[in-house]
């Protein structure tokens, strides 16, 4: 808020900043402020910000608590051209969440044809996924993505004794279930919730699938999750082109 009473009329805060105050989860954003304006003079010398030079047309530009910034879908073109792969389908995901257009995201990257970070833009936009529900889930899909595994399914209802239940990701035809699991699931009353967890895990497995969970400290070596998932899967892996994302 002090940094935007200093700026000039066309700059605006854009990228992870602007994924911030969309209130959109990132992944290692750094302590700098984004701001996009037509000249680096807009902003302030000395304070911490990472200036980028780009005119923002009325219509890629909005107010979100008094405060000029990109939109949506110019804010996850932005970020998907700039960040780590990891960061960008965070974002991306979370964004079609709150209702991100893709198509309207397409076009912005059409129009910057030819530039630096589009290519990738347009993989991590193509991986999007409406389904993930949190930054875990979000990795975890890249990552398996990125081994050549085919595209799973997000929110995957599977019918049980107990009812019907979603699972973060799976694949049908192996009747393999992925969920993330984070820390936050089991806080507050840790043993119903526990109690409630298994029950469901119990009724996944009695109507005959399996599954896998995944927890952060899986995200810090792939391969150990790809070996994990390849072991569990029955039948064989049909060829897919990979995504040319690194992996996180």
């Amino acid at each position: 808020m002090a940094l935007s009473a200093t700026l000039g009329p066309h700059a605006c805060f854009s990228h992870t900043t602007a994924a911030l105050l969309w209130d959109l989860p990132t992944w290692g954003t750094s302590s700098r402020i984004h701001v996009t304006s037509r000249s680096r003079s807009s902003v302030r010398r000395g304070a911490p910000v990472a200036r980028h030079v780009a005119l923002v047309p009325d219509d890629e530009r909005t107010e979100i608590r008094g405060l000029p910034a990109t939109t949506l879908a110019r804010t996850v073109a932005d970020c998907a051209m700039t960040s780590s792969p990891a960061e960008g389908l965070v974002i991306a995901d979370a964004a079609l969440r709150s209702g991100a257009d893709p198509a309207e995201v397409a076009a912005l990257l059409t129009r910057r044809s030819g530039r630096r970070g589009v290519r990738l833009a347009r993989e991590i936009l193509a991986c999007a996924d409406v389904g993930a529900e949190s930054p875990g889930e979000s990795l975890t899909r890249l990552i398996l993505l990125a081994a050549g595994f085919p595209r799973p399914t997000t929110q995957l209802e599977v019918r049980t004794h107990l009812g019907t239940f979603r699972a973060d990701m799976g694949w049908e035809e192996w009747r393999l279930l992925i969920e993330y699991d984070g820390r936050s699931k089991y806080a507050g009353a840790e043993l119903e919730t526990f109690m409630r967890e298994k029950r469901r895990a119990d009724a996944l497995v009695e109507a005959g699938w399996r599954l896998l969970r995944v927890t952060k400290e899986d995200l810090r070596d792939p391969d150990v999750l790809v070996t994990r998932v390849r072991r569990m899967v029955r039948g064989p892996i049909p060829h897919t082109s990979r995504p040319a994302l690194r992996l996180p």
